[in-house]
């Protein structure tokens, strides 16, 4: 009987420390920005960011989705990382098949924390996937696909397991639009954008895009996680959201069946 109590108290126990983790958003950090909440996409003929289309995501007044373009890259993936982490903030990682191909221990540990294993080519190829045969054009998403799946499963297969994509320089045509859609692949685009393409100090990119943040009222916003001045200024920005009220989303694709 004492067993059989004491197993329930213990039971008792571990449900309650369960129940505690799932409602603190960032376990011994209760200041913590946190992801407010996970939006689940089903990436069928999904076009959003309106820089390059009509609409964006579903979002409510001041709610962010983290993205990232360009990586993985020595110690700026990993300091964004750590960065987002302290925070628990969840994020989506569209990354170049050739980087990820030569850093996957970054683009494991990026999905083993929980962020968004996304896909940018190949090779993003400096004259865009417009100015490219078409043939070439899907070479470079299907072997930049191949390429993040391989780093961070260890094979790819016949779909991506995230069917999220974005243009390099958000270059896209209509046939290949049109390509990606009848295989189930969303396109992404931003709201706004940090520019930190442009060399800048980590608070000039900070003010700027705190500014366009509070003028766009929320939405996507795209960094490069190669940057060393994007990585210097994401943990500033990431206080600076949660002092502001503002609310991180995590997007992942919805799972058939």
């Amino acid at each position: 009987m004492i067993r059989h109590l004491a197993a329930l108290a213990g039971l008792l126990l571990a449900l309650h420390l369960t129940a505690a983790q799932a409602a603190s958003p960032c376990p011994g950090r209760a200041d913590a920005l946190g992801t407010a909440r996970v939006l689940e996409l089903d990436p069928r003929g999904v076009r959003v960011g309106t820089k390059s289309f009509p609409g964006t995501l579903p979002l409510a007044p001041g709610e962010v989705v983290l993205t990232f373009d360009d990586g993985p890259w020595p110690k700026t993936t990993a300091a964004i990382l750590d960065a987002l982490k302290a925070e628990c903030v969840h994020a989506t990682f569209f990354l170049i098949g050739e980087n990820a191909k030569a850093r996957p221990e970054l683009v494991r540990r990026a999905l083993a924390e929980g962020h968004t294993i996304a896909h940018h080519t190949l090779t993003h190829p400096a004259a865009t996937l417009a100015k490219m045969p078409f043939e070439a054009a899907v070479k470079e998403i299907e072997r930049g696909i191949a390429a993040d799946e391989a780093a961070a499963y260890g094979a790819s297969g016949p779909t991506p397991r995230v069917p999220f994509f974005r243009f390099p320089g958000f270059a896209s045509t209509p046939d290949l639009l049109t390509f990606l859609d009848g295989k189930g692949i969303a396109v992404f685009g931003t709201d706004f954008w940090a520019s930190d393409w442009n060399v800048m100090t980590p608070e000039a990119e900070l003010d700027l895009v705190l500014k366009r943040l509070d003028a766009a009222g929320g939405g996507i916003v795209l960094f490069h996680d190669t940057k060393t001045y994007t990585a210097a200024m994401i943990p500033a920005f990431l206080r600076a959201l949660a002092e502001r009220g503002y609310k991180v989303v995590h997007m992942v694709p919805k799972l058939s069946g």
